[in-house]
């Protein structure tokens, strides 16, 4: 059985795939959209897709280490 920090954490990282993962779908929509005004914009964009992906899991990785340090007190 997984106490509720451990579920917590895995319903918040599914739900972030999930998000990322419908938009993930959409991105050849979007990079034809905006890579008619500029394929350089497209590319812009995809990176930073990318880095937000990864960004997410990081800010909350350090979001939930404060928590425990100050729980732990």
């Amino acid at each position: 059985m997984q106490d509720p920090k451990t579920r917590n954490a895995a319903i918040a990282a599914a739900i972030i795939v999930l998000g990322f993962g419908a938009l993930w779908l959409l991105m050849p929509r979007i990079m034809l959209w905006i890579g008619a005004e500029s394929p350089a914009w497209a590319g812009v964009f995809a990176v930073l897709f990318v880095l937000a992906f990864f960004g997410v899991f990081w800010l909350r990785a350090r979001y939930q280490q404060r928590r425990d340090q100050s729980s732990n007190r």
